[in-house]
């Protein structure tokens, strides 16, 4: 695709965008071309400067994608993060002690969230009770 600045003869200026240099002139040839103001045939390319693709542009774009993308990612893991809350039963620094109790049939199964040390971690990992640590992200401490 090629996109052109375009002004009528009415001096009102518009772009358009044409498969290739030749389709424009094969649709100017016709009349197909026209002014979206008034209505004008009479259409001619205005003066443009061209779009040059440098390594800085490609980079910048590289980075704005990469940017994009991590905004994604992060709007899906809070999204993620909120889930899990607002499904948990935050038992705070009885983590351990409830985690185990429903590993161990002696509490219902339901979902947690708390407290617990590393070591406390190790221990429960030891024994098999499966857990996993909630991220803390950038804008839930501000």
């Amino acid at each position: 695709m090629i996109r052109y600045e375009l002004s009528c003869d009415n001096g009102h200026a518009f772009e358009g965008w044409f498969g290739s240099a030749d389709d424009f002139d094969r649709q100017q040839g016709m009349a197909l071309v026209s002014c979206p103001t008034c209505g004008s045939t009479h259409v001619a390319k205005r003066l443009m400067a061209p779009s040059v693709s440098t390594a800085r542009k490609k980079e910048r774009r590289q980075e704005l994608a990469v940017q994009t993308g991590q905004r994604e990612m992060m709007t899906k893991l809070r999204e993620i993060v909120s889930t899990i809350r607002a499904n948990s039963e935050d038992v705070g620094e009885r983590f351990p002690e409830e985690a185990r109790k429903i590993h161990y049939g002696e509490a219902e199964q339901r979902g947690l969230i708390g407290r617990a040390s590393a070591e406390d971690v190790r221990d429960l990992l030891e024994e098999g009770v499966d857990v996993a640590p909630l991220p803390i992200l950038p804008d839930d401490t501000n």
